[in-house]
C-alpha cells in the first residue's frame, strides 16, 4: 500500500483566529465566536498571538533533538511507565485496533507543583522520568508545559462565551490538571511505505495545543472525507478539539480525525500539551445544554474516561487499564 498525500491546504479549510484580544479581555467576545464556530465546522484551528515567548519554543525544541538523538541505552534508562511517563519508542502506540504500530517516538510528561511533587489521585498520575544524562530538559520541559498550559485556559475561557456560558464554566477544576505534553519524533519515511508517523485518530482528551516546526506532515480529515495538508504557518500554533470535549459539547464540537506522514526526508519534531483538568471532573452535556438536552453520552469523569482510552491504545497501559 502507498499512502497518498493529504492535499493541498484550502486556507478557508482551517481558520486562523487571533486571541490577542481575549488574552487580554478586550474583544474577547468576537474570537470567543470565532472559535465557536471554528470548533463546530472543523474541530482544528490555528491560533495567532498566542502569547508563549519563541525562546521558550526553540529551547524545548533544541533539548528535544537532543534527547531524540541520544542513543537508544540511554532513552531506555527513561522507559515508559503505567503512569505514561518517560519515553515511548518507536512502535509503543497504536492509535487504531487495524493499524500497523505508529513510527514516531514520544517523551511524555505532565503536571508536578514547585517542589516536583505529582498527586497520586489516578493511575494516570505518577512521578515525570527526567534524564540524569541531559539536566536542562527538565526545566525547559516545563517552561513548555507551563506556557501551553497558559494558552489551553485562554481558548477554554472563549469556548465558554462561545457556548453563552461564563468564561470559568470549564476551569473549576484545574489546579491540578490530568494534562500530560509531550515531545513527538517522526524519523522520515518512504513515499511508497504502508506505515504512519501517527495513524488516523482523534484524540482523547479536552483540547490539544500543538507546536510544530517547518518541516509539515500533519494532515486532516475534512467533512468529505479528505486528507488536507495542515503546514506550519510562522508564528501560530494550531489546537483541536479532543474526543472528551466533543463529549462536554455533545458533539456541537468536532472531534476531527487527523494523522502524520513525514516524507519530507527530514526529522520531524512536535511539541505537544494534551489539555485535561483534574480526574474527579464530570462530564455531561446537561452541564452546557440542560437536564432536557437529547443526548447519547451517559456523565463520566475525565479520569475514568481516560483511562479507557489509554489501555486501549497503549501496550504499557493495559494492565493499568
Amino acid at each position: 500500500m502507498t499512502l497518498e498525500a493529504g492535499q493541498a491546504l484550502d486556507r478557508a479549510a482551517i481558520p486562523v483566529v487571533d486571541i490577542a484580544p481575549l488574552r487580554a479581555g478586550d474583544g474577547a467576545q468576537t474570537v470567543a465566536d470565532a472559535l465557536h464556530r471554528a470548533s463546530r465546522e472543523v474541530g482544528f484551528i490555528y491560533i495567532s498571538n498566542h502569547g508563549i515567548p519563541e525562546a521558550v519554543l526553540a529551547e524545548a525544541r533544541s533539548e528535544a533533538l537532543a534527547f531524540f538523538r541520544a542513543p537508544e541505552e540511554q532513552k531506555g534508562q527513561l522507559r515508559i511507565s503505567a503512569s505514561h511517563r518517560g519515553w515511548l519508542g518507536q512502535g509503543g502506540a497504536k492509535m487504531q485496533d487495524d493499524a500497523k504500530p505508529d513510527l514516531k517516538e514520544s517523551f511524555l510528561w505532565g503536571y508536578e507543583a514547585a517542589d516536583g511533587a505529582v498527586p497520586d489521585d489516578h493511575s494516570l498520575r505518577g512521578a515525570n522520568l527526567w534524564p540524569d544524562f541531559q539536566p536542562a530538559l527538565r526545566p525547559k520541559a516545563m517552561a513548555y508545559f507551563e506556557a501551553a498550559h497558559a494558552v489551553a485556559h485562554t481558548l477554554m475561557q472563549g469556548f465558554a462565551l462561545g457556548l453563552g456560558k461564563p468564561a470559568d464554566f470549564f476551569l473549576k477544576t484545574t489546579a491540578q490538571p490530568m494534562s500530560r505534553a509531550s515531545f513527538v519524533y517522526y524519523p522520515p519515511q518512504p513515499a511508497d511505505g504502508d506505515r504512519f508517523g501517527v495513524a488516523p485518530h482523534t484524540d482523547f482528551g479536552v483540547l490539544t495545543v500543538l507546536a510544530q516546526d517547518d518541516v509539515g506532515g500533519l494532515e486532516v480529515q475534512d467533512v468529505r472525507g479528505r486528507w488536507v495538508a495542515a503546514p506550519p504557518i510562522p508564528g501560530s500554533l494550531i489546537v483541536n478539539v479532543g474526543d472528551l470535549l466533543a463529549r462536554w459539547t455533545n458533539d456541537a464540537y468536532r472531534s476531527t480525525p487527523h494523522r502524520v506522514v513525514n516524507t519530507s526526508g527530514r526529522e520531524r519534531l512536535s511539541l505537544v500539551l494534551a489539555y485535561d483538568p483534574e480526574p474527579q471532573t464530570v462530564i455531561d452535556p446537561r452541564q452546557v445544554f440542560g437536564a432536557d438536552v437529547e443526548t447519547d453520552y451517559e456523565a463520566t469523569t475525565c479520569g475514568d474516561y481516560l483511562t479507557w482510552r489509554f489501555a486501549k491504545a497503549f501496550a504499557h497501559r493495559k494492565a493499568a487499564g
